[in-house]
């Protein structure tokens, strides 16, 4: 009878632990996707971009009553929301007061949260940085880092995919300019994996495949993905578009640049995989979508008017890029 309930006990577990992949944020990513389409919602929202008679003075509460308008308007379609601090952290206190209070609306709604922090320290400093952000008043499903001090900085990170799932978008080719700096300089080729003419943000990437197939998640994504830019783009770019989203199939990608930045629906749709395998961030086209609308009437415009028309623009780029990923 003791052997019997042992066999019991032994069996689901050595079930659980060597034929199912974990559950990462990822995964939850990845299903949220594919019910609800790739609009990822920038709540980076500054003063300015909030109607007028709602300001209250330049007070970091109408930044939270605004969040909280746009959140409730657009939770049904956004796989997932981005709160990029800064625009909190430049009100001090307060603004970080309605960073934390958005970022629990958010948990309390059952929404996916990306904090958009982009960190990049090692050792003891990149721990303390993990448990803020991972824990805590400041706590989020997934952040942004910066590998640029090597992937000791982002290993601190990683524990906490073991330990609560959590995820990170790891800066790889990014949507601006400045990005011919440094992320394109080409490289020797024995320093990368790819065939042909690799670069800076190549060697980014197989770093970061690698560490997407020691820890997989049960929808073929690594539990750390990879932010990688759409913006306007020539042939030759639309090709390394397409090439970087063919080399590195594990890596679910933030893709920014949509909307305002210039990136069109079809440029984010290359960086897309099977109708899956990333997000796309708008921020500036939602939040101020409200002033496309108003016209002349902008002085009256409230919270409420602003949100329906926030609902109309991510619909409109749930739809476009729908349509755009079915095309490609």
């Amino acid at each position: 009878m003791y052997l019997l309930k042992k066999k019991q006990a032994i069996k689901p577990f050595f079930r659980k632990n060597c034929y199912t992949h974990p559950m990462y944020n990822i995964d939850k990513l990845y299903e949220t996707v594919a019910k609800r389409g790739h609009v990822c919602v920038g709540l980076d929202t500054a003063l300015e971009y909030i109607p007028e008679k709602e300001r209250l003075h330049q007070s970091a509460g109408s930044v939270l009553a605004y969040n909280r308008a746009i959140i409730d308007a657009t939770i049904d379609i956004a796989a997932c929301f981005k709160v990029q601090i800064a625009y909190y952290e430049e009100l001090g206190m307060e603004g970080l007061m309605a960073y934390t209070l958005t970022l629990k609306y958010l948990r309390d709604k059952g929404a996916l949260v990306i904090a958009d922090i982009k960190r990049g320290d090692i050792a003891d400093t990149a721990s303390r940085y993990a448990r803020a952000h991972f824990a805590g008043d400041f706590e989020a499903d997934f952040v942004t880092l910066t590998p640029y001090l090597g992937m000791d900085s982002i290993e601190p990170w990683l524990e906490w995919a073991d330990k609560k799932s959590k995820g990170a978008f790891v800066l790889m080719r990014t949507s601006n300019k400045g990005r011919q700096d440094f992320e394109c300089l080409e490289l020797d080729q024995a320093d990368s994996k790819q065939p042909d003419k690799p670069k800076l943000y190549n060697a980014v990437g197989d770093k970061l495949s690698e560490l997407a197939a020691s820890h997989l998640g049960k929808h073929g994504y690594g539990a750390f993905g990879a932010v990688v830019g759409a913006d306007p783009q020539s042939e030759e770019e639309r090709k390394e578009a397409a090439a970087i989203r063919a080399n590195y199939p594990n890596l679910f990608f933030l893709i920014p640049g949509y909307g305002a930045q210039g990136g069109a629906a079809s440029d984010a749709a290359l960086l897309l995989r099977e109708g899956n395998g990333g997000v796309v961030n708008a921020s500036r086209s939602i939040l101020r979508a409200w002033q496309k609308k108003a016209g002349t009437d902008a002085a009256t415009v409230d919270n409420a008017f602003a949100a329906i028309a926030a609902r109309e623009a991510a619909i409109e780029m749930r739809d476009a890029l729908r349509k755009a990923a079915e095309s490609a």
